[in-house]
């Protein structure tokens, strides 16, 4: 008889973990408000402020930025990343994406192109992935690299 209580038991408690696993909420989105968050972004770089950046990603995320062969896989390193990429007045404008909407999650990637404060212009490839913690869309993470000379035939 404790047997079949037991095995009761740890079937009742098995039903309720796929239960919650099922009613995962979804904090609902759009293309526009995603786009917003690059926008945001955007402006935390014009501030010049490297803690007003990394304020937008979440804490575990990587960052593999355009002008460095490191990743930053904590706050520090990316304030480090950020403090070095904001001395050139960087501000960035979008030429063509793809955005990718998910439960609590959402992926904007394609072409952007930076100017800088000398009037240097580079154009790269980007993916940034957002993640819902329950209060805000944070970065999870963003890939950045220079768009490549093109092969000469």
């Amino acid at each position: 008889m404790k047997i079949r209580s037991t095995i009761a038991a740890l079937v009742v408690a098995g039903v309720a973990i796929q239960a919650d696993a099922r009613t995962e909420q979804c904090e609902p989105t759009t293309e526009k408000e995603i786009v917003s968050l690059f926008d945001g972004w955007n402006a935390a770089l014009a501030t010049g402020q490297p803690d007003k950046v990394v304020a937008r990603y979440a804490p575990t995320s990587i960052l593999l930025p355009t002008v460095s062969n490191v990743p930053r896989l904590t706050p520090e390193s990316r304030r480090d990343y950020f403090e070095m990429f904001l001395k050139s007045k960087p501000q960035g404008v979008i030429d063509s994406r793809l955005i990718q909407l998910g439960c609590n999650s959402a992926i904007d990637a394609g072409i952007y192109t930076f100017t800088f404060g000398d009037g240097r212009r580079v154009q790269a490839r980007f993916t940034y992935t957002y993640g819902w913690d329950g209060k805000q869309w944070l970065i999870t993470s963003h890939y950045s690299s220079a768009m490549p000379e093109p092969v000469k035939q």
